[in-house]
């Protein structure tokens, strides 16, 4: 699992791309904050040769977003998180910090 960071100059934007090893998963999704935990706006990975997902997506600057994998239906974490937080459902989120 990683996560890279590119801030922009030119925009309060930072590109981040999830990337997740999971060569037996047929679809990958990254959902959070960001998307309302909406499956349907969800960021859909890219399946690679090699086995990994990965996708790319703009998030503002200087702001905080929990989120989490759908593997196939499952939520994963990322353990290249900043950070962790409680979801209330017995479970914890990852925490993007920008």
């Amino acid at each position: 699992m990683a996560i890279t960071k590119q801030y922009l100059k030119s925009k309060p934007v930072c590109k981040v791309t999830f990337s997740l090893p999971a060569e037996d998963a047929k679809k990958v999704k990254v959902v959070g904050t960001f998307n309302d935990w909406n499956e349907k706006k969800a960021v859909e990975l890219k399946k690679f040769k090699n086995g990994n997902f990965r996708g790319t997506v703009d998030l503002e600057k200087d702001n905080s977003y929990e989120f989490r994998y759908l593997v196939d239906g499952t939520f994963v974490n990322d353990d290249q998180a900043d950070s962790y937080t409680s979801n209330g459902l017995g479970s914890e989120n990852g925490v993007l910090n920008l």
